[in-house]
């Protein structure tokens, strides 16, 4: 079996461990798990990236992975070749997030892309997440030109390790229904609708857009020509604005995705979807800042209704959380958001210290009764003076005492 694997984005986040441990279970051959470090070879915390993607792995999927470093084409002939040759061991090979156009130009014209082929051809798995996903297409988005420098939008000339190993012609697109932009279009990888059409508009007809959405992933196997979704999002075939998309747990064959990118066919025939999807837990929400904001709401509700434990319970899966998404690559300002969310719970949890979580009736309740019944005896007696200050002294206190026909009641203040 030959897998071929997409990931739009949190390559190791939670949300993606049972992926991730599923594509380790069904890959074969003997041969090491590597990690090819090129994508983001070029930033300064690249030792530190290696060594959070390693702990995942580790920790998180249960596998231990190495590292082929290929940062630079032109880095000393022993370094390149010391990764060629962890690469040429390899049954299972794994590259990330970090700039497209930057491995392209790392790549290109080396013997990488022949590498990572040959590990396909001996039958085992290429993973490629985000950043590296986008460069296994005919055409490439440079994602950082566009979205960070401004340029305009343009293609890069892709490896197409898809069309080399499928015959299936396609532009990859990960992070395909991004939202950081929250009021603005992040779609489509950063690039929004208008910048996508104007690219999909110069795309040879025969070609379309393999979408992949954050946290999932397309698992194509080679030899059984079947594409699976997986993870929490959805897969969507587009050409020419026109999508059809595959939500996760469908499996489609190659040759009606072909037919679909080059436009030769309008709908599938033969799909596989699934009637349910398996509800994904809290702590595989698509982001922290998804996680730390449900936290934030069930705190709420418990101190709402004085569950000191609850309160407890949602500050403790946030800490965890934090932990578990330290691993997660992609570069965003939510682990500052969750730390901050935790921070604020934790002041609230002292504040409910200082005043206490039961509710000021319960403590005070017994002693107002008793001041209310020596009041009544009072006046009972017509003693209005003792009656009377029975009742300021306990509006001094916080307790207003009312009178009314039904009886004497009293508030807190």
């Amino acid at each position: 079996m030959t897998l071929l694997v997409f990931m739009g984005s949190g390559e190791t986040a939670p949300a993606m461990v049972k992926t991730h441990r599923d594509v380790f279970a069904s890959t074969r051959g003997d041969g090491p798990a590597v990690m090819l470090d090129t994508p983001f070879g070029f930033q300064a915390n690249a030792d530190d990236l290696i060594a959070k993607t390693q702990l995942y792995f580790r920790q998180s999927v249960g596998n231990a992975v190495s590292v082929a470093s290929w940062r630079r084409a032109d880095a000393p002939v022993a370094d390149r070749e010391r990764a060629l040759a962890v690469l040429s061991e390899a049954s299972w090979v794994f590259a990330g997030p970090g700039s497209p156009t930057y491995a392209l130009r790392q790549w290109r014209d080396t013997p990488v892309p022949a590498a990572l082929l040959d590990v396909a051809n001996r039958g085992g798995t290429l993973v490629f997440g985000s950043a590296a996903a986008v460069t296994a297409g005919t055409h490439a988005i440079p994602v950082y030109e566009i979205y960070k420098v401004g340029a305009e939008p343009s293609w890069e000339a892709g490896l197409d390790m898809l069309g080399t190993l499928t015959g299936v012609s396609a532009v990859v697109v990960p992070h395909f229904d991004n939202a950081e932009g929250r009021n603005y279009d992040t779609r489509f990888c950063f690039l929004g609708e208008s910048r996508l059409a104007t690219l999909e508009a110069a795309l040879p007809d025969y070609i379309g857009i393999l979408g992949v959405d954050e946290h999932t992933a397309a698992v194509i196997d080679v030899t059984a020509r079947t594409m699976t979704v997986s993870g929490i999002g959805r897969v969507t075939v587009r050409r020419r604005a026109v999508e059809t998309t595959f939500p996760t747990g469908s499996v489609v064959g190659l040759d009606e995705l072909a037919g679909l990118l080059a436009g030769t066919m309008v709908e599938p025939t033969h799909v596989n979807v699934p009637v349910a999807i398996e509800p994904v837990a809290a702590a595989m929400l698509t982001s922290l800042r998804a996680v730390a904001d449900e936290a934030r709401a069930a705190f709420d509700a418990a101190l709402a209704s004085r569950d000191v434990d609850g309160c407890v319970t949602a500050v403790l899966r946030l800490e965890t959380s934090i932990q578990e998404w330290a691993t997660d690559a992609l570069t965003s300002d939510d682990g500052d958001h969750a730390r901050r969310v935790l921070r604020a719970l934790v002041v609230r949890l002292g504040d409910l210290a200082h005043g206490g979580a039961r509710d000021p009736r319960d403590l005070v309740g017994p002693y107002v009764e008793l001041a209310i019944e020596l009041r009544a005896r009072a006046r009972a007696a017509k003693d209005f003076a003792t009656s009377d200050l029975v009742r300021d002294r306990l509006a001094a206190a916080g307790a207003e005492v009312r009178d009314s026909p039904d009886g004497t009641t009293w508030v807190l203040n």
